[in-house]
């Protein structure tokens, strides 16, 4: 990745999220709505760890800046931004308020705070591993009027122009644009750094600025929630040649994939 003319002070903000661990046992509430919190680990998601990174990086490559870690939600939220700050992002900003399942009044709230903060960058992480929208940072871009570009899987920024790689089917696709911009990062993008038991001690002392937002009217709203269904048991039809056809049957017949 190559980095900011160096010297050059550099602001990115990373919106980051709270997610629970991809290795939790997840159950529904007694809502049926929403996800049993009790005995649950959260971490920050592993996107956005890849963005985190990126902003680091960049502005270690210029020498000077500010990485800004950036949070919507409950005050739960700033237990995932002290693990940003550990990392190495210099401030962090928890937007108190209670998030929507509309992802584009998530976004308006993002926006609203990016609009007046003069960042030269804003990473997302390519998703969210709890709800897998890949919503929030494309439409924050577009409300702010900002060049976008999702699922990058490389960046460089020279001379205020941003040039990102993103894998497609079958390729690559390259593009460039001016700065400011938005990206959401992708795993390949870098190795996230761990937090250091220096850093950890450090980001107790490190800003966290605490606002108050309301996410606004939502269009979306989760109804229910539900499990998938306990996979059927295996069945064995047979051994070796003699078993397929007894197998092809299956898959028509039974399976219909076929």
């Amino acid at each position: 990745m190559d980095n900011f003319k160096r010297n050059k002070s550099v602001k990115i903000c990373i919106p980051i999220r709270r997610v629970p661990d991809t290795t939790a046992k997840v159950t529904i509430a007694a809502d049926g709505s929403s996800v049993n919190e009790t005995g649950i680990k959260f971490v920050l998601n592993p996107y956005d760890e890849f963005a985190l990174e990126a902003g680091l990086a960049l502005r270690e490559g210029a020498g000077a800046g500010e990485v800004v870690a950036v949070a919507f939600g409950p005050d739960s939220v700033q237990e995932t931004l002290r693990t940003a700050l550990a990392m190495g992002a210099d401030s962090a900003v928890h937007l108190q308020g209670k998030p929507s399942a509309d992802g584009l009044a998530n976004a308006r709230v993002l926006a609203e705070h990016v609009k007046g903060g003069g960042y030269d960058l804003v990473l997302f992480g390519k998703l969210a591993v709890d709800d897998y929208n890949q919503q929030t940072g494309p439409m924050t871009a577009e409300l702010l009027g900002l060049p976008c570009a999702t699922a990058i899987s490389s960046l460089s920024v020279t001379g205020g122009v941003a040039t990102v790689e993103r894998e497609v089917e079958g390729g690559v696709e390259t593009a460039t644009c001016s700065l400011p911009a938005v990206f959401t990062c992708d795993k390949g993008l870098n190795t996230p750094r761990l937090p250091s038991l220096k850093g950890i001690m450090a980001a107790k002392k490190k800003p966290l600025e605490v606002v108050p937002v309301s996410a606004g009217e939502a269009m979306a709203r989760v109804v229910s929630l539900s499990l998938p269904p306990e996979r059927a048991a295996g069945v064995i039809v047979g051994e070796g040649a003699a078993a397929v056809p007894a197998l092809m049957e299956a898959l028509i017949s039974k399976a219909k994939v076929l």
